[in-house]
């Protein structure tokens, strides 16, 4: 099978490039920068260096494909982030329909379920349905949870203040998270499989804790069991967000995601549709990323 899958050699992209490569697959991996890729091609990837803002060169990129993986890459640069994000959709789309393509694996997120208030969960929803618009085409839309990996953000905060924190939390909320590595998993599934008809959803989670818990958790794991969560204002965390370095335009979306996630909307999809299975990481074992993260101790690396 030939597979092209976009997202360079993100957390979730290289697993899935290198899991089927070692299946005997013909893999093409789309990137910006052929060094990032470069541990892949010496795998045997074929690279296709460009970007996902160009048609042309995905539509390129896409010729002969069995099958494609989809991901809007981040961009903190972007002065309208959901309209950007939607119009990589479109040009996913346009280079698809351009190829014939017949089967896509395309990452969303939860809470695309909603058309607006989600942050750039919202430009995901438009780009589920641009996707969706496609006919003739089998698409799997994934939905994972909050990644495990939005919570490093709080180890500045841990050392400059004890806490941790965001606008949402409280013992009665619970968060649903997922490591992405769990979400590759997934993804190899979904690809070799290749078993879904039409325009299907797919829920993918690992874990369902409070931010109690998961302070408590992390605090154990950095040797600061007293470590508590706490909820700041919309406001207040905006203000914080732009004071740690992000441009107002994604601190704001951020500030509406996490708004929602307080609400109960983000997550209420997920909660009428868990998957009868989470998947096998849990928050105890990213904490030990977390804890080295916490320490400084070089490069994460996300187990």
């Amino acid at each position: 099978m030939k597979y092209v899958i976009t997202g360079g050699a993100g957390h979730i992209s290289k697993p899935v490039a290198e899991k089927l490569l070692k299946n005997g697959h013909e893999v093409t991996v789309i990137g910006r920068n052929a060094n990032n890729i470069a541990e892949l091609v010496a795998k045997g990837a074929k690279a296709a260096i460009g970007s996902v803002e160009d048609v042309n060169f995905l539509t390129k990129a896409f010729a002969g494909a069995d099958a494609v993986y989809t991901m809007v890459p981040p961009n903190m640069a972007a002065t309208e982030w959901n309209a950007w994000i939607a119009q990589i959709g479109k040009n996913y789309a346009q280079a698809i329909k351009a190829n014939g393509i017949k089967y896509v694996v395309n990452l969303s997120s939860i809470g695309a379920h909603l058309s607006e208030g989600v942050g750039p969960v919202t430009g995901l929803h438009r780009a589920e349905k641009t996707l969706n618009e496609l006919s003739d085409v089998h698409i799997k839309n994934l939905r994972p949870a909050f990644f495990y990996t939005n919570l490093l953000a709080n180890v500045g905060m841990i050392k400059n203040i004890g806490i941790m924190g965001a606008n949402f939390g409280g013992s009665l909320l619970k968060v649903v998270m997922v490591h992405p590595h769990d979400i590759a998993e997934v993804v190899v599934e979904e690809l070799s499989n290749l078993n879904f008809t039409g325009h299907s959803i797919r829920y993918i989670a690992s874990d369902e804790r409070t931010t109690d818990e998961i302070a408590s958790v992390f605090g154990k794991a950095i040797g600061k069991p007293e470590l508590s969560w706490v909820v700041f204002s919309d406001e207040d965390a905006l203000k914080g967000m732009i004071q740690a370095g992000l441009p107002e335009e994604i601190a704001k979306n951020y500030q509406e995601m996490n708004h929602s996630i307080q609400a109960g909307k983000m997550f209420e999809d997920y909660w009428k549709n868990r998957p009868a299975t989470l998947q096998k990481t849990k928050i105890e074992d990213f904490a030990k990323a977390f804890a080295a993260a916490y320490k400084g101790e070089g490069e994460v690396v996300l187990h």
